[in-house]
């Protein structure tokens, strides 16, 4: 029994990763696109709320492509990925009982979505901020941001703050290193942002003993 166990999960393991794979090397295939601007838009638009694969392998693999158009490619991303994150906002908001079925079973599980809800207790801003700059799923906190009620400005300007940062970021260093920034970024991407952040969390707290 336990080897069949096994063997079920190890199959079921297969298929997840390969569909995960699949889906990521598809965001891929349209950089060489002409709709490559029109993919990212709708990429970092729909990560937002639904989409597995975040907006920055597609805008990695443009700016990559044209390091010039760098910065561009991030005011693509960012704009797009902050306007998604209010279409979020708004689904949590007025529409969460129509859809709770689909996202918590599909998208985000019940226990993270509670653990979100003790976050906005906190510091909703910080959470939000948080969220959208770290490999944290944004859409977790778009979505209850709205299920929620949190302050609708707090929640454009915390994620306007931090998806323009995380995305800037990455073009920036595309932008003056081009092709030798490829590996660091992605093998050391998540650190960075979590380094990044924490710097940023004790900068808040200095700045809240200073203001003392």
């Amino acid at each position: 029994m336990r080897i069949l166990t096994k063997i079920g999960l190890k199959k079921i393991f297969i298929r997840v990763f390969g569909l995960a794979r699949k889906t990521y090397d598809w965001v891929i295939s349209w950089a060489n696109s002409k709709w490559s601007q029109v993919a990212l838009a709708i990429n970092s638009f729909s990560e937002s709320i639904f989409f597995p694969v975040p907006p920055d392998v597609l805008l990695i693999s443009l700016s990559l492509g044209k390091t010039k158009r760098a910065l561009y490619f991030a005011a693509i991303t960012s704009i797009f990925s902050v306007v998604g994150g209010i279409g979020g906002y708004i689904l949590g908001k007025f529409f969460w009982e129509a859809t709770k079925d689909f996202f918590l079973n599909y998208v985000f599980s019940l226990e993270n979505f509670t653990k979100v809800s003790e976050l906005y207790n906190e510091n909703a801003f910080l959470a939000i901020f948080t969220a959208g700059f770290t490999p944290i799923p944004y859409k977790v906190f778009t979505i209850t941001a709205g299920v929620f009620s949190i302050n609708l400005p707090t929640f454009i300007i915390a994620s306007a703050i931090s998806r323009s940062a995380r995305f800037f970021l990455i073009a920036t260093l595309i932008f003056f290193f081009g092709e030798k920034v490829k590996v660091f970024i992605e093998k050391y991407f998540n650190l960075l942002t979590v380094v990044f952040t924490i710097m940023l969390i004790l900068g808040f707290i200095l700045v809240k003993y200073l203001s003392k």
